[in-house]
């Protein structure tokens, strides 16, 4: 029987309802992502269309940047370094990888959870686009480069602008105001020189580069709605993404994620 002016203390959300409720979340980003996708649906049914502009856009682009480095060796080998190597999608998803080993050691499980299937969905998104529209890749006089399947969008570009924008979003807090100016220039490069090489060595189009970078950036802003939702079901802070990262926990030493005490 309770003693007469005994209250229960009320209870905190558990996470387990917050995790419940991460899954939510991430269904509603999906949809999150289909409204953010409209501009590369945009673009893609102006392809469709052959709507003249974009057409002579992606036709001088392609010309142009192609023609640029064809005679040029020194410049045709760099590009096929950075685009085969350190720009290949591969070695991004290598980054992402040893990204979420080091959350998984800091014990920030669903940070880890979050780069891992927003990289996951990027890849399958991209594939699956690519087989759905099925566009045929720039056929240029003297080409310098080849690449199988089909050219939209490019998966160089969206994985680089999904890559770059989650390795943002995790090490802000990290990298501190020191070392974060430079963190979002190189990847300001980086995407900016995905599109680049894709397009100079003559397998993508300029469109197929503009619809990889709106694909993966729109991805990246609906799961990371989704990850802000859960925070606030569990009743952290919400700080904003760019300035402070998507986990401001990380800047501490330790785990990233304490230990929450028993649910009362």
């Amino acid at each position: 029987m309770r003693r007469p002016g005994h209250h229960r203390t009320p209870l905190r959300p558990s996470l387990r309802t917050a995790d419940l409720r991460l899954g939510e979340r991430l269904l509603a980003g999906v949809l999150a992502f289909g409204v953010a996708a409209v501009p590369a649906a945009l673009l893609l049914v102006l392809i469709e269309a052959n709507w003249p502009p974009l057409h002579r856009l992606d036709a001088g682009a392609a010309g142009y940047l192609h023609a640029s480095v064809r005679d040029r060796p020194g410049v045709l080998a760099v590009l096929r370094v950075l685009s085969n190597g350190a720009w290949d999608p591969l070695t991004m998803r290598l980054l992402i990888a040893a990204t979420v080993g080091w959350l998984l050691w800091r014990r920030a499980w669903r940070l880890a959870v979050w780069a891992a299937a927003t990289v996951t969905a990027s890849g399958l998104t991209g594939l699956a686009v690519k087989v759905t529209v099925a566009r045929a890749r720039p056929a240029l006089p003297d080409p310098v480069a080849h690449a199988p399947g089909f050219s939209f969008p490019s998966g160089h570009a969206m994985t680089a602008a999904t890559c770059c924008a989650v390795l943002l979003l995790v090490f802000t807090p990290v990298l501190g105001r020191r070392w974060l100016p430079a963190a979002r220039t190189a990847a300001v490069i980086s995407v900016l020189g995905v599109g680049f090489t894709r397009i100079a060595l003559g397998v993508h189009w300029l469109s197929d580069v503009l619809a990889g970078w709106l694909l993966g950036l729109a991805l990246v802003a609906a799961t990371a709605w989704a990850f802000e939702g859960w925070r606030r079901d569990a009743g952290r802070s919400v700080p904003p993404p760019f300035t402070e990262g998507l986990e401001p926990e990380l800047a501490r030493h330790g785990p990233a994620e304490p230990e929450v005490s028993g649910g009362r």
